[in-house]
């Protein structure tokens, strides 16, 4: 059988709805991703789309909104490190998980309480 599947084109986490401000502050302004213009006929529906590397995040509107504590997106870095400093310095709340051999990784919260792995491979 010819494997059809690529890679992942983007991935969605939740958010309640008119909070779109703080899904741009958290994901544009703190992490550094690019926002970018949903389609007409689906920005009815409220939520943001932002770019990542070659992949996307979409930020969309659930109406029985509940986090993700443990389903998360993981974000590939480079220099982990930096990139924690950077969030501690916007007082970002680090928190560490089961060790990854080959891996420097830790998660974070988004302002809806869904769980983001950040990692970098080793």
């Amino acid at each position: 059988m010819e494997n059809y599947f690529l890679g992942i084109d983007h991935v969605q986490v939740a958010a309640p709805a008119n909070r779109e401000w703080e899904a741009r502050e958290f994901y544009s302004e703190t992490l550094g991703f690019k926002e970018i213009t949903k389609p007409a006929n689906l920005a009815l529906n409220g939520g943001v789309w932002f770019q990542v590397g070659h992949q996307q995040l979409h930020v969309g509107v659930e109406d029985d909104f509940s986090p993700a504590k443990e389903a998360h997106p993981a974000f590939l870095v480079h220099n982990a490190t930096d990139v924690r400093k950077l969030l501690e310095s916007k007082a970002i709340e680090i928190i560490y998980g089961d060790e990854l051999e080959g891996a420097d990784r830790f998660y974070i919260y988004d302002p809806f309480g869904n769980r983001i792995e950040i990692i970098e491979w080793l």
